[in-house]
């Protein structure tokens, strides 16, 4: 599918645990164009950047605003990705003017308390995206997301392969 719609500055977040698990969760409703399939619900913390924000400010960000981490540390990150969204004929959404995302990914190990780990409390005026989390391995989670968001999560479990190993 071709556009001339632009894609949307985004971050994504792999926060490893200790054991080399990635936090994943589990979307509860459709977002406009970025929807949610039985079975493959469940993604990494991911969202956009911000008017002259820097990508890595906006990852610190998104993790905390999603999840409620702030004890993390950095690891690496990836190249520009993009994924197209399939295609969405609901009603105005604030995704709408967009064909997908243009995501760079960051690794980052998390350093503090599982119970620091709270997907469910409204930050920033930002409502809850998820309403479950738990640790997975890093070359599982493509099998997970929705079929448009896979090959990203493939190139990311290829790039930060080294990070999934316990520390």
């Amino acid at each position: 599918m071709t556009s001339d719609k632009p894609y949307r500055p985004n971050v994504g977040i792999a926060l490893f645990n200790a054991q080399g698990r990635v936090l994943i969760a589990r979307r509860f409703q459709d977002d406009g164009p970025e929807i949610i399939l039985p079975g493959r619900e469940w993604q990494m913390p991911q969202g956009g950047i911000d008017e002259r924000e820097d990508p890595r400010k906006a990852a610190a960000r998104e993790l905390w605003e999603e999840t409620g981490v702030t004890s993390a540390s950095y690891l690496g990150e990836t190249d520009w990705l993009t994924y197209e969204f399939p295609e969405y004929l609901g009603p105005p959404h604030r995704l709408a003017k967009f064909r997908g995302q243009r995501q760079k990914w960051f690794a980052m190990r998390f350093t503090g308390e599982e119970r620091e780990i709270d997907p469910l409390t409204t930050r920033d005026a930002q409502p809850p995206e998820f309403d479950q989390w738990r640790w997975e391995r890093l070359d599982r989670v493509a099998e997970l997301v929705v079929p448009f968001r896979e090959i990203v999560y493939r190139t990311i479990a290829r790039e930060f392969a080294r990070f999934a190993e316990s520390h």
